[in-house]
């Protein structure tokens, strides 16, 4: 596992094997930061990293400068990983042992990115109900976005507040973003002037 970009690009992060995780890979990674680059400048942003596992996505985000990463978990290794590697970076990054669901229902902040990469195997209503949570408590910043990482099998572009999806291999990250109503204008002004 590597960072792939920022002030720790390339740097190799090596977790202990029997953590209970299945990390994004570099290929789908790289693929997720180049979208996001064309959204955000990531520095001084706020990001929920949600069923964090190693703390992949994490460290990534603090590598680019984001400037207070929350990680969460329910896995007390994976907690453990994600505080020590932080602690040896120097990355702004707070992991919190908890059950994501039940963090979400008592969180009060709100976030420009949330990261989501629930364990493939939950079904269809948990991975929406997750997306749903974030809405309806309003999450999400304005102009944030959040991203839930699935496989081919878990379908997530009916849901309210989807923007788009993008696959890589067996994964797939969908998009969500507040204001869609405004994306659609700016989409039919385009089509008359062209």
């Amino acid at each position: 596992m590597r960072i792939i970009s920022g002030k720790h690009k390339g740097r190799r992060i090596s977790p202990p094997k029997n953590l209970p995780v299945r990390p994004t890979t570099d290929m789908s990674k790289e693929a997720l930061f180049n979208v996001l680059n064309n959204h955000f400048n990531f520095s001084g942003l706020k990001v929920l990293d949600l069923f964090a596992g190693t703390g992949n996505i994490s460290y990534e985000f603090a590598s680019r400068g984001c400037e207070n990463v929350i990680s969460v978990d329910g896995d007390f290794g994976c907690i453990k990983f994600i505080k020590q590697t932080a602690d040896e970076y120097d990355f702004n990054i707070t992991a919190i042992k908890s059950d994501v669901m039940k963090f979400l229902a008592k969180n009060t902040s709100s976030y420009d990115i949330i990261f989501a990469d629930p364990p493939y195997g939950f079904d269809q209503e948990t991975f929406e109900n997750i997306v749903k949570t974030v809405f309806e408590r309003e999450l999400l910043q304005e102009d944030g976005m959040m991203i839930i990482e699935h496989s081919k099998y878990t379908k997530m572009t009916e849901l309210d507040n989807f923007s788009f999806q993008k696959g890589y291999g067996g994964s797939f990250f969908s998009f969500y973003e507040l204001n869609q109503d405004r994306d659609e204008e700016v989409d039919g002004l385009e089509e008359e002037e062209g």
